[in-house]
């Protein structure tokens, strides 16, 4: 799959998203998807930094 057919796969499931759940679901899901990216990217950061493993 390439960077395009990626971004329209990640667009079409949250236009799926969209129309199945309430805002206030939206709103929650969104929140705690962003909560996981930004955890995920400090566990990179943080590994790169310090030399850590899969711990």
């Amino acid at each position: 799959m390439n960077s395009c057919e990626w971004t329209a796969s990640i667009t079409a499931l949250a236009n799926a998203l969209a129309a199945r759940l309430t805002p206030e679901e939206l709103n929650l899901l969104g929140a705690t998807l962003t909560q996981l990216a930004d955890t995920l990217f400090t566990i990179s950061a943080h590994r790169d930094a310090c030399g850590g493993t899969k711990e």
